[in-house]
């Protein structure tokens, strides 16, 4: 189960060591991504069915599913499955419809308006993993956004089933997106093909979405390649529940284990206030974890996980903070006061009865996240990630009289005449001095 560590007695290098995860040193996952990311760009569609053929274990005639496949497929599931997805669905889609607002114009000085508009990405690429576990949940934490932000053309790659379709859940939210087409590409050669473009599937403009450590990394790889962008480094996943005492070690057990289930290289870390606690813990992390399907995965995980002890919350919450996690859990009785002293976390779950999972699936909040620390720089994905906001600006002849000999002062200076010049020449025009 999870070791311990007192924090008092960390040196920087120790707390560095144990923040630092899905680290590459070796350049072995470089290595092997960057191959994949040539195939692609040389091959097209044949380098994606020989990948199906090698990871997936399926030969595809043809490398997408159509609206009716993907319709009669979205049947197949119960009416009490489809009303869960359509109630995450709506939940997903009123916290994110809060986003999108107008902004006001600005008069920096008479006569000088500024403003922003807002414009979506007109193409963006929806990776939505597969692997060992199939994720209807994020085609809707990426779909929802995408469609409120406007875009124009939305393409989906998702691992293909081995009976070379998708399940009817992830079908039926593509019904719910009223997305008409899906791409049957896993792994790091889907990033590559929305990245590059092949003779299917068409090249986006931004990339978004979760993924192991060969997906991130293809992410992290194309943006020096090619002008496409990405949401952020996302996957593998993680947690960092903070307990008081008062927690009950039976929840905080579960919280853990929810994200070890994602994959064997997820990692689950407590931060607790005594030995004791984390003991209680452990215990109950022996007993329910021999409970769930997915053991094996699990166990490997926590085996990659730890326990911090602190002296109290506030260090806590440092340690948390130079963990940067992706899913901050804070079980506690008085989160208020804790909340402040948060300064890195990519999504924040507060009090006993605030489970990760609530916001993996339908209280609204988007579940695609920045892991690996980059919580200290990025934020996960919302309607903002979709769209360019566009500044503008607007001068009239009394704006030019206020901010023009202003202008000219600064490219003298920056020794830019024809920046001068621009200025210079409307003022003679208008009799400005």
């Amino acid at each position: 189960m999870l070791t311990s560590y007192l924090y008092k007695d960390l040196s920087k290098a120790d707390i560095q060591k144990l923040i630092t995860r899905n680290a590459d040193p070796s350049h072995s996952i470089q290595e092997v991504v960057t191959g994949i990311l040539d195939n692609v760009i040389a091959n097209g569609d044949q380098a994606l069915k020989d990948y199906a053929a090698k990871f997936d274990q399926v030969n595809l005639d043809k490398l997408y599913l159509e609206k009716e496949e993907i319709e009669a497929l979205a049947s197949t599931i119960s009416r009490e499955q489809q009303r869960a997805l359509e109630i995450a669905f709506q939940n997903i889609h009123k916290f994110h419809s809060t986003q999108l607002r107008r902004e006001r114009v600005t008069e920096t000085m008479p006569g000088v308006k500024c403003w922003r508009e807002v414009r979506p990405i007109e193409k963006v690429g929806l990776y939505i993993p597969g692997g060992t576990a199939v994720l209807p949940s994020t085609l809707l934490m990426l779909g929802v956004p995408a469609r409120i932000a406007g875009s124009k053309e939305i393409v989906v790659c998702s691992p293909p089933q081995k009976d070379g379709k998708i399940n009817g859940f992830v079908a039926y939210c593509l019904v719910l997106l009223k997305i008409e087409r899906i791409y049957l590409v896993g792994g790091a050669q889907a990033v590559a093909a929305m990245a590059f473009g092949t003779e299917s599937i068409p090249k986006v403009d931004k990339i978004f979405g979760p993924g192991n450590q060969f997906v991130t990394k293809a992410k992290s790889m194309i943006q020096s390649l090619t002008n496409v962008s990405i949401d952020m480094p996302a996957g593998p996943s993680e947690v960092l529940v903070l307990a008081e005492e008062s927690a009950n070690p039976a929840f905080v057990a579960a919280d853990l284990l929810a994200q070890a289930e994602h994959g064997a290289d997820s990692q689950a870390v407590l931060v607790a206030l005594s030995q004791d606690f984390v003991d209680r813990v452990n215990v109950a992390l022996a007993e329910q974890v021999e409970l769930l399907p997915r053991k094996d995965i699990a166990i490997k995980a926590i085996s990659n996980s730890y326990a911090i002890i602190a002296a109290d919350i506030q260090e806590g919450m440092q340690f948390s903070n130079e963990y940067a996690p992706e899913h901050l859990i804070i079980e506690a009785d008085n989160v208020e006061p804790i909340t402040r002293l948060i300064r890195n976390a990519g999504s924040v779950f507060l009090g006993h009865l605030t489970p990760e999972s609530a916001g993996d699936y339908a209280s609204g909040t988007n579940h695609t996240l920045p892991t690996s620390g980059y919580a200290r720089s990025y934020s996960g994905v919302s309607v903002d990630s979709f769209v360019k906001k566009i500044t503008f600006q607007q001068i009239n002849e009394e704006g030019l009289a206020h901010i023009g000999t202003t202008v000219e002062i600064l490219a003298e200076l920056e020794g830019l005449q024809a920046h001068k010049n621009a200025v210079s020449i409307r003022k003679k025009e208008l009799g400005i001095k």
